[in-house]
């Protein structure tokens, strides 16, 4: 839902970690398709910052620190802001990450959060943490943007959809990301194909939409991706309903995780 000027409210969380800057490039190419606003947030463990010390020394430390990470963001979001002419509110607090999230989400009600998505290499336990305790606490849209494949703002996208054609026009902005999407739309299916559906979707969005159809098997996340950097997807839309996860005995739990780690391409990972 829109916010009382008519923009899309978007919150982006941070680690601060290398790959913000392409977070960051991702996530103004949305806002500026969708006409949204973009706040930044960062939480900094306490534990980060100082350890064993006198209180007094603890409270010098933080203070320091406090400043090192006010500038760290600004080095990050002043020369983006200045080269795409966009406005970043920014914030960071110290606490449990988690708790913090919690807090700033129910504080401020964005209507889409971004993450930085890792390297499959990378994801672990902590980063597979963050972003199951968003899907879990965001009923609303999210986006993992991949740090290579980047969203580049005033540049038309890629679009696919991945096993949820339905659920994906029914986004409120749908209309908005295809105005700057290249021709055609791709739809990727796992199992039985929505022809007939597709064409009634095409018929309200006026392009022609190109769907393939994988078989389920071990090799269907390869599959897919192959098919995914072949058409060159930047952005995937992905219904995120647990009646349409793809799980079968024969896929090898192919799951949003599992296509996360194995594609390399920005996720948009629809309403709970």
């Amino acid at each position: 839902m829109k916010n009382n000027i008519n923009k899309y409210k978007i919150l982006v969380l941070s680690d601060l970690k290398k790959s913000t800057n392409a977070t960051l490039k991702s996530t103004v190419s949305l806002a500026k398709m969708i006409n949204g606003d973009i706040d930044f947030f960062h939480v900094k463990k306490p534990s980060d910052v100082v350890e064993k010390e006198s209180q007094l020394s603890a409270m010098r430390t933080i203070n320091k620190e406090h400043f090192a990470i006010e500038k760290e963001i600004q080095d990050l979001i002043t020369p983006i802001s200045k080269d795409y002419g966009v406005n970043i509110n920014y914030s960071f607090t110290y606490g449990n990450v988690k708790d913090e999230m919690r807090k700033y989400i129910k504080l401020n009600k964005p209507d889409i959060i971004v993450l930085g998505k890792r390297k499959s290499k990378a994801l672990n336990f902590i980063s597979y943490g963050i972003t199951n305790f968003i899907l879990k606490e965001h009923d609303g849209v999210i986006m993992l943007a991949d740090n290579d494949n980047v969203l580049e703002p005033n540049k038309d996208i890629s679009l696919g959809l991945l096993n949820g054609v339905e659920e994906s026009f029914n986004l409120e902005f749908i209309e908005d990301l295809i105005n700057h999407t290249q021709k055609p739309l791709k739809s990727f299916r796992i199992g039985k194909s929505h022809s007939d559906t597709s064409t009634k979707m095409n018929k309200h969005i006026n392009k022609k939409m190109i769907e393939y159809v994988f078989e389920a098997s071990d090799n269907t996340t390869d599959n897919l991706s192959n098919y995914v950097s072949k058409n060159n997807i930047n952005l995937l839309c992905v219904n995120r309903d647990k009646k349409n996860t793809v799980k079968n005995e024969n896929t090898s739990g192919s799951d949003i995780k599992t296509f996360m780690g194995k594609l390399n391409v920005s996720f948009l990972v629809t309403r709970g």
